[in-house]
C-alpha cells in the first residue's frame, strides 16, 4: 500500500465513502471517529494526509486544525477540510480564535464540501500528496 491517509469524520457511512476512494487508489487508510482520536493516530503514524470534518464531538475538526498545524512535529502534514460547512465558515472561525489570542494558522491544503464526488476526492488527494 501507498501513503497513509487518515481520515477523520463522526459519521461512520463519511469514514467508509473516504477509505472506499483511499483504497481505490492505493492509499493506506487509517480512521479516527473525532478529533481526540484523530490527534492520537497522527502522533502514532504520522500520516502524510489528513481528511477532516469541521463538526464533531470530543474535539471539533476546527480545533484539531489549530492543534496540528501549530505543534511544530506535525504542522507539515497536509490537511483537506471535508465537511457539510462552507469553506468560508470555516476560515471565519479560524480568524476568530486568532482574535482571542492564539497562533495564526495557515489555510488548509484544500476544503471540499460535502456532498463530494469520488472522482473529485482522489484527485484532491492525488493534487495534494502525489
Amino acid at each position: 500500500m501507498g501513503k497513509k491517509v487518515l481520515c477523520v469524520d463522526d459519521d461512520p457511512d463519511i469514514r467508509l465513502f473516504v477509505v472506499t476512494v483511499l483504497e481505490e487508489n492505493g492509499y493506506t487508510p487509517l480512521t479516527a471517529s473525532n478529533g481526540e482520536e484523530g490527534i492520537k493516530i497522527i502522533r502514532e503514524e504520522k500520516p502524510d494526509l489528513v481528511i477532516l470534518d469541521v463538526l464533531m464531538p470530543r474535539q471539533s475538526g476546527i480545533k484539531m486544525y489549530r492543534e496540528l498545524k501549530t505543534d511544530d512535529s506535525l504542522k507539515n502534514i497536509s490537511v483537506i477540510m471535508l465537511s457539510g460547512i462552507a469553506r468560508r465558515t470555516f476560515l471565519r472561525s479560524q480568524e476568530a480564535l486568532t482574535e482571542f489570542g492564539n497562533e495564526n494558522v495557515p489555510e488548509p491544503e484544500a476544503y471540499l464540501e460535502k456532498p463530494v464526488e469520488p472522482e473529485e476526492l482522489a484527485e484532491m488527494i492525488k493534487k495534494v500528496i502525489g
